[in-house]
């Protein structure tokens, strides 16, 4: 969340953003994906603000076509203000159609299918890395969308955990087929209502049941951290999280799976989300310890703005292969 601000206040700082609907886009429009990708809690992780500019840079001089505006892949912490700098900087409109109203750890699950369509050559630009340590990286790939989106993971490896991504150009028609519509205005009015909760002077327990109303989810649990398990390992962050060693909560740089006494409560795409016991404010895996104050929320998929990428069961077998628990069909 911290680099969610940061972005979003200095490309408001600069003049920006202009946030549009995807119904003022014409279809035949060329809209490109942008995206942070790697593991949120690698030690080493550096991205400076004009790297996620120059990621779509690459990617603007290496297509042909006009670029008309941007979408954010996923709704997330600093996944939200994604393009807003660089919709600034390059005066491009960041259209409200992120590729997922939820964030998800693989880049497929955010590529709104488009792994499905055969003849699709994707194109996509990694940039980051701390200069310092020898660790910067600027990248650009063209091909198979798997491969494309393995290389980029693989970049966000070198670079010591994260790279800023621009990706995928499409047609805006395929985004509105596609994508999550209204996601970033979701997001908005979510974070409208959280703020006036905290402005009122309410306790972190009223805000945490602010935010869950505006989601349409519920506040399923609260206590310590018991135990946390944390693996980083090929630019995705892994593991388990026990509250009161009752409440079990599996990631895979998103929370995966909810189960309270041994029962399944939330399973993903459903979100479950960490918030800060005193504050009410969201809390990632990363940034959580032994001994942290949590309250966990929970809403059904059935309440989120989703695309493409969430109803595919192939994508899941993965994040069954990584965290041992059931996803597919749960």
């Amino acid at each position: 969340m911290a680099e969610g601000q940061k972005l979003g206040n200095l490309a408001v700082e600069l003049g920006g953003p202009r946030l549009i609907s995807i119904d003022e886009v014409p279809d035949d429009a060329l809209v490109v994906t942008v995206s942070a990708v790697g593991a949120p809690a690698a030690r080493e992780a550096f991205v400076r603000p004009m790297d996620y500019v120059r990621a779509l840079e690459l990617l603007k001089d290496s297509i042909t076509e006009e670029l008309y505006g941007i979408i954010t892949s996923e709704n997330g912490g600093a996944a939200t203000v994604n393009g807003w700098l660089q919709g600034t900087v390059l005066n491009l409109p960041v259209i409200d159609a992120a590729c997922n109203g939820r964030a998800h750890p693989t880049g497929l699950m955010g590529a709104m299918g488009l792994h499905k369509e055969p003849s699709y050559i994707s194109c996509q630009a990694a940039v980051g890395g701390n200069p310092a340590q020898g660790r910067h990286v600027s990248l650009y790939t063209q091909g198979a969308l798997e491969r494309c989106s393995a290389l980029v993971r693989q970049a966000a490896v070198q670079a010591g955990g994260v790279v800023a991504v621009a990706r995928n150009p499409v047609s805006a028609r395929y985004v509105k087929e596609k994508a999550a519509p209204g996601a970033i205005t979701h997001a908005l009015e979510v974070g409208e209502k959280v703020l006036a909760a905290r402005a009122s002077g309410a306790p972190g327990e009223a805000v945490a049941r602010v935010a869950a109303k505006a989601v349409g989810g519920e506040l399923v649990a609260r206590g310590k951290v018991t135990h946390r398990e944390l693996k980083t390992e090929g630019g995705f962050d892994s593991g388990r999280i026990l509250i009161d060693d009752r409440t079990e909560l599996t990631f895979w740089n998103e929370y995966i799976t909810l189960e309270v006494g041994g029962q399944r409560w939330a399973t993903f795409p459903d979100l479950i989300a960490t918030l800060d016991g005193d504050t009410g404010l969201p809390l990632t895996s990363a940034e959580i310890r032994r001994g942290t104050d949590v309250y966990v929320l929970v809403s059904d998929r059935a309440n989120l703005r989703l695309g493409a990428g969430m109803f595919d069961a192939g994508l899941f077998k993965s994040v069954e292969e990584i965290t041992g628990k059931g996803v597919i069909g749960r």
